[in-house]
């Protein structure tokens, strides 16, 4: 693995790109935003936003998909600020949680219409499963209505606007067609939404589910699009984009972290809605050799707010660990509506583990500590 001379992403992480100084397209992309004319971009959002506004097809200005999160708090709040009136849309996450449950609540008492889009949890269920065996991903579903709730409430209730948070591969590093990008469009959804191989088209085939169980994943046509005159922008081009920084402003705004390090992180506020988080995460880790804390670190690094030497030491004791529990619930409670035991799951993550990061023995099984966490070939440096 070779990682980033000044953060500590590593060169297996999808799409990244290292330059000829050994920096990553992350650190690149964050250097450029000085260069940014920030009073420019603002002026250029409002004007986008006053077109929205005047479009008269609808009685909100625009639709913000929103987690509950600190980044979808904050960019509430934010458009607040700004004078819209934005119509907010949760595409209702796999196993919520009741801090989850408390900040949506609180994003509500902002002072904003709010929909929720609740699909079939029996359907929801199966995706979860056909997600992780398929693509190790048990959060395949969450992911794809994400990007695909919002866009379908957006063109029901007429409004031609989505405002979503940050542009996912500028600020973690991509492509550099789709670093720049300040609008998500249909092609960007499908690259980078989640879908890791696996699009909605590609079910049923067997799997117990039909085309309409699928509704609430699937993305609106091009000419429903079109109709609707509909646009996606990311707030993070137009607005200075620093997750710790929304944390900050989201607190102050009700927003409610968890009081101590999530299992897998290294911080309190981040993926507190869904217990399948820390699965999530560890997939990531197994096929990639990184997870959570290594992005989250990267993040601070860049920003001044730790040294790498600092998050090189909070990396390695805070990732890659067996998820026997996240925010407090056991993994067994979490497996078992998918019809999944620890046993099933273990064989699962073995299945997707890049060998060519841990160690192996010479009967070639994965090499494993004590507690069942997989002793990895190569560390940050």
């Amino acid at each position: 693995m070779i990682f980033c001379v000044e953060c500590l992403l590593p060169d297996t992480k999808p799409d990244l790109r290292f330059d000829d100084r050994g920096r990553c397209s992350a650190c690149v992309n964050f250097h450029v935003r000085t260069n940014i004319d920030w009073e420019s971009r603002k002026s250029e959002f409002l004007e986008i936003l006053d077109k929205s506004r005047k479009s008269g097809h609808s009685h909100y200005d625009c639709v913000i998909p929103v987690s509950g999160g600190k980044d979808s708090t904050y960019q509430v709040l934010k458009l607040l600020e700004l004078g819209a009136r934005p119509l907010t849309v949760t595409a209702t996450t796999c196993d919520l949680t009741p801090i989850g449950e408390r900040n949506i609540q609180n994003i509500r008492n902002l002072g904003v219409d709010h929909i929720t889009v609740s699909p079939n949890p029996v359907i929801r269920r199966k995706l979860n499963r056909i997600g992780l065996e398929r693509v190790g991903d048990i959060a395949w579903p969450e992911h794809v209505g994400i990007f695909t709730a919002p866009v379908r409430v957006a063109v029901q209730y007429g409004v031609s606007l989505i405002v979503w948070g940050e542009n996912s591969q500028n600020e973690y590093g991509g492509p550099e067609g789709a670093v720049n990008a300040q609008q998500l469009d249909r092609r960007w959804l499908e690259e980078f939404g989640g879908l890791l191989g696996l699009r909605v088209s590609d079910l049923p085939d067997g799997s117990e589910i039909d085309a309409l169980d699928l509704f609430p994943y699937s993305y609106p046509s091009d000419s429903e699009l079109k109709a609707a005159k509909l646009s996606g922008v990311f707030l993070g081009h137009f607005f200075p984009w620093d997750g710790l920084s929304n944390y900050l402003v989201s607190q102050a705004h009700g927003f409610e972290s968890y009081g101590k390090k999530i299992e897998g992180s290294m911080v309190d506020y981040e993926n507190l809605d869904n217990y399948h988080h820390g699965i999530h995460d560890y997939f990531k880790f197994l096929k990639f050799g990184f997870g959570r804390a290594t992005d989250i670190a990267s993040l601070h690094v860049r920003r001044g707010t730790i040294s790498r030497r600092d998050a090189c030491q909070i990396v390695s004791t805070s990732e890659g660990k067996f998820p026997w529990t996240y925010l407090g619930k056991n993994l067994g409670e979490i497996l078992s509506p998918l019809g999944l035991n620890v046993s099933d799951f273990q064989k699962i993550c073995d299945s997707f583990t890049n060998r060519n990061l841990f160690e192996v023995s010479l009967g070639g099984d994965l090499m494993k500590d004590s507690e069942g966490n997989l002793i990895r070939r190569f560390l940050p440096a």
